[in-house]
């Protein structure tokens, strides 16, 4: 007999106790010893690209048995380098949910879900869709999606140009477009930026929590390795400018909280003590600035320390010291993420503008502007009259005109559209739970005649769809994911299915192929693939003629296949320098004063005043009067917080906050002081409440969260969308009110006061 010592009896009691968990969570299938096969085993290792966030990180996944049973990271991918973080390990989850929607389903008369055939719900949408086009009102067609990089949103733009509508509208969720718009009137281009964090010697982070909250992930985490133990004798310095200590702040070697949306005045102040100083960089501010006169005047004139230290609650004397800091560290980088307040595009604006103060930009230890890989473009379609009718109405959202004249996409604002919307395609958004209560999209869901949902998922919106076409999984589907701005050199990443689909659902691209192809005409000549996969080695082709990067073949099938094997191209080192790269401004340099801001407003016929083109600050705007709404709410994001599916995953669920160690469940943060004079504890019911509605939540004491802010996780407070998201937790973008950044376009979802009141113990 087998002496059972205590090491091995916890290790087989740890062994039990995970298989019936996983058991539990029906990712263990215990079939009779009938079976079970008892023959040779498959077991093989397929390469693929994960989605649960935009970092596009590869994976590896392990199949046994023509099941897939680990997920772990591609070591060929530069994001991850064979890692994977705890969002990438529960694909497997996604996979394997068992409240997928199974197949196509039409909404019947009794308002129950009744299963219909790939073909009739195909029909169907043709038929609507040219019934649209034959009243000469394509326009009317809205393509709500997730406006991820690559040839998917591609192809639906293509989808939306051939057939006549000009919106194709694109919903980041809780998104950072100023950032993007940012780089835009200083750069010429926008998109998020690159950081050359491993080279950095000093990190001005306002707001982006870029240990958590920051993509891809694994890189962010490396990087912050390399920074801080990865070069001796050269540790970066990080400070953290914040209205509430993330777990990036706890992390930081300073962490400065400023009250909420003043941000920008503090980067503005910054810059303020480095002209006045003058220890900018004077050869990089003369070679490849434009505007800077004007901003000198503007910041030595309005943001002098002793002023600004009223506004963001910074100190004088931590302005100064932080400015000489910054300007002294050389390569030096400010970044983050200040999305949500009426300011935002402003305040981004200013911050970036540190950056070329100190001349980092295009420089190691800088900024970087990604570059994209020479993925072939498809040839522009030829469009008929119909179609070129249709793209000269307006965009029912209101985008790019006075009222939003830097937007490209408002989705918000499809529940105001300038015209009736008749077919509204919704693919990987979920705006009835990610968008404020106030703009009411319920109402305009069903005031459309026909809502088309290809949401793997029955959530809160695809509940008032009429049709459900369930999308794949990304580990069933063919896709390429362009990596998110992140290592500046062109990389990216061929998913391909590691599993054929586990049900009647089909890839999305494939369907708007189908649709094409239904309508006939100068639609299906723009389309003209046979599946999506032919659509995507179309594009392939160009990796492989550039002639650069890894892998490379001799032919096109060889490359396809070596593509196939590693699932990732890439092209490094980033090169330095690249000056026409860098700036694509009317003046070919870094703008200070933005002619692109000008041209624009211009164009529209928006009146501005001169200071309007420069990065100044606008106190935010805030909803609920501050007496009787005296607490400042802030939403973020937890490291397990996932664009769409997260809520459904158990395993995230275990880890949701760790540093509060919640699970399950969200939470509110409370300061302890404002927590003692509200008569509240560690763990009571509290209610949240602002002018737009209230949730209950139990309290936690977090001295990380200044005395006039709460703050609250997003991700929980589903009402749908499987049986491990709903019902738990709330949500807090109910509490918000829906005010915007009007040059963007952009929710204010940070800019809501809210009162808290205990409900029991």
């Amino acid at each position: 007999m087998v002496k059972l010592t205590r090491r091995t009896f916890l290790k087989l009691a740890g062994a039990i106790a995970a298989a019936g968990g996983l058991y539990k969570l029906g990712l263990v299938r215990l079939g009779s010893p009938e079976e079970r096969s008892t023959g040779p085993v498959s077991d093989r290792r397929m390469p693929g690209i994960c989605r649960l966030c935009a970092g596009g990180c590869g994976l590896s996944a392990r199949v046994v048995d023509g099941r897939v049973v680990k997920l772990d990271g591609n070591p060929f991918h530069p994001n991850n380098q064979g890692k994977l973080c705890p969002k990438g390990q529960a694909g497997l989850q996604v996979l394997y949910d068992p409240d997928r929607i199974k197949g196509p389903m039409r909404r019947a008369a009794d308002r129950t879900w009744q299963p219909i055939s790939w073909e009739e719900a195909l029909d169907e949408i043709a038929g609507r869709l040219q019934a649209l086009r034959n009243a000469g009102h394509p326009e009317r067609l809205v393509f709500l999606h997730d406006g991820k990089r690559g040839p998917t949103s591609d192809l639906i733009a293509r989808f939306c140009r051939a057939f006549g509508t000009p919106n194709d509208v694109r919903s980041p969720r809780h998104s950072a477009d100023g950032t993007g718009l940012a780089h835009l009137l200083t750069q010429g281009w926008n998109d998020h930026a690159a950081y050359d964090w491993e080279n950095t010697n000093y990190l001005l982070c306002f707001g982006g929590a870029f240990l958590e909250a920051w993509q891809p992930l694994v890189r962010q985490l490396r990087a912050y390795s390399r920074m801080r133990r990865g070069r001796p004798g050269r540790r970066a310095k990080i400070v953290q400018v914040e209205s509430r200590a993330s777990v990036t702040a706890t992390k930081a070697d300073e962490w400065l909280p400023v009250n909420p949306g003043t941000e920008g005045a503090l980067a503005l102040s910054i810059a303020h003590v480095i002209v006045r100083d003058g220890v900018y960089d004077a050869e990089f501010v003369a070679e490849h600035t434009f505007g800077f006169e004007d901003f000198r005047t503007l910041v030595l004139r309005d943001y002098a320390p002793a002023r600004v230290a009223g506004i963001t609650g910074v100190s004088e004397e931590t302005i100064e010291r932080v400015a000489r800091e910054f300007a002294a560290a050389r390569p030096a980088v400010a970044a983050g993420d200040v999305s949500g307040y009426s300011n935002s595009l402003y305040s981004q604006w200013a911050i970036h503008a540190l950056n070329a103060l100190v001349g980092s930009i295009e420089v190691p230890g800088g900024v970087m502007r990604q570059v994209e890989p020479p993925l072939a473009p498809w040839p522009e379609p030829t469009l008929d009259e119909i179609a070129a009718q249709g793209l000269t109405r307006p965009r029912a959202d209101r985008a790019g005109t006075g009222a939003f004249p830097l937007a490209e996409s408002v989705p918000h604002m499809l529940t105001q559209a300038l015209y009736p919307i008749e077919v509204l395609f919704l693919y990987h958004t979920n705006p009835l739970y990610d968008d404020p209560p106030g703009l009411d999209w319920r109402r305009t869901l069903e005031d459309i005649p026909l809502v088309i949902s290809f949401s793997p998922y029955l959530d809160e919106t695809s509940e008032h769809a009429d049709l459900l076409l369930p999308d794949c999984t990304y580990l069933e589907k063919w896709f390429l994911e362009p990596v998110e701005p992140s290592l500046g050199y062109p990389a990216v990443g061929l998913g391909q299915p590691i599993v054929e689909p586990l049900y009647d659902t089909r890839n999305t691209a494939d369907v708007l192929i189908a649709l094409a192809r239904a309508l006939g005409g100068s639609l299906a000549a723009a389309m003209p693939w046979n599946d999506f996969v032919e659509a995507l080695q179309e594009r392939v082709r160009g990796l492989y003629q550039a002639g650069i990067g890894m892998p490379s073949a001799e032919t096109f099938e060889k490359f396809w296949a070596e593509l196939r094997s590693r699932s990732v191209w890439y092209d490094q080192p980033y090169e330095f320098g690249q000056w026409e790269h860098a700036f694509a401004t009317p003046s070919g340099k870094f703008e200070f004063a933005s002619r692109v801001l000008r041209e624009r407003l211009e164009t529209l016929g928006v009146p501005f005043e001169d200071e309007d083109l420069l990065p100044r600050y606008r106190a935010p705007v805030f909803d609920g009067d501050e007496t009787e709404y005296p607490l400042h709410l802030r939403t973020f994001k937890t490291v397990t917080y996932t664009e769409r599916w997260g809520a459904n995953l158990p395993w995230l669920q275990e880890v949701y906050g760790l540093h509060v160690q919640e699970k399950w469940d969200n939470w509110v943060e409370l300061n302890p002081e404002t927590a003692h004079a509200l008569g509240i504890h560690d763990g009571d019911l509290v209610r949240v409440e602002s002018t737009q509605g209230s949730i209950e939540l139990r309290a936690r004491l977090w001295p990380g969260t200044p005395p006039d802010v709460v703050s609250i996780p997003l991700g929980q407070g589903h009402t749908a969308g499987g049986r491990w998201a709903e019902d738990r937790g709330a949500n807090p973008i109910e509490l918000v009110a829906p005010l915007t950044d009007p040059l963007s376009g952009e929710l204010a979802t940070q800019s809501t006061r809210v009162r808290v009141q205990k409900v029991s113990p």
